[in-house]
């Protein structure tokens, strides 16, 4: 049997952005699933206040939050590690018509100042982050006191096949499918994290309220400030 809590934290690597035609073809399998972007965007949009700050982490192209903006008038943050994904972000912004401020930043050291957010979003990205701790603490930072988070991710024991499942219903072709199916499978999810390993980081934060909730392939980490 594995031992899904032996993973080590903080990640045995540095933070690393994506950059290049990896950037290109994680934007283009991505904008695949637009639907789930806009329902995230509409349940975030129910919980916040008239004008709220929003800040996402590492939003790559920056779908979740071109399509909040669309929604109100928020005033949307992301911020990625990524030069490409920044770009790419700003781009589709400026395509859809809407004002998103993207900037570059790591997730262990946020440009931003204390108690700046109502609501905080990180899609898809936790596992990668090389301090994962301080990436929480930085989270708890920025938000304001009573706001919310909101981190989804994959965990560790998702089957093939519910990877399969989740990949299928994508729209994808048939050979990007097939590359996403095996970059899930030998890349993403060995990297995840278990129930325990975000409880166990969890304790080392200070929100007052913190949930883990299975959610298909993965995890949502509700949080509050």
């Amino acid at each position: 049997m594995t031992n899904t809590a032996a993973t080590p934290m903080p990640k045995p690597h540095r933070d690393r952005g994506i950059e290049g035609r990896m950037a290109t073809w994680y934007a283009a399998t991505t904008g695949k699933s637009i639907q789930d972007f806009q329902e995230l965007a509409q349940r975030v949009a129910r919980e916040l206040p008239e004008g709220g700050r929003v800040l996402e982490i590492a939003p790559g192209p920056g779908y979740f939050c071109v399509e909040l903006a669309k929604l109100g008038p928020y005033r949307v943050t992301g911020i990625d590690l990524s030069a490409d994904m920044v770009r790419m972000a700003r781009e589709n912004a400026e395509k859809a018509g809407v004002a998103v401020k993207f900037q570059q930043g790591n997730a262990s050291s946020l440009p931003v100042g204390d108690d700046s957010f109502d609501y905080l979003v990180c899609r898809a990205a936790f596992k990668n982050f090389a301090q994962p701790v301080r990436a929480l603490q930085e989270m708890h930072r920025v938000l304001k006191p009573g706001g919310r988070g909101l981190i989804i991710d994959l965990r560790r024991n998702a089957s093939p096949a519910e990877i399969n499942q989740g990949v299928d219903r994508m729209g994808l072709s048939t050979v990007n499918r097939i590359i996403t199916k095996l970059t899930f499978r030998y890349f993403l999810v060995p990297s995840a994290y278990a129930r325990e390993h975000f409880e166990q980081m969890l304790a080392q934060t200070q929100f007052s309220q913190r949930e883990v909730v299975e959610s298909g392939i993965g995890f949502e980490i509700r949080l509050r400030k």
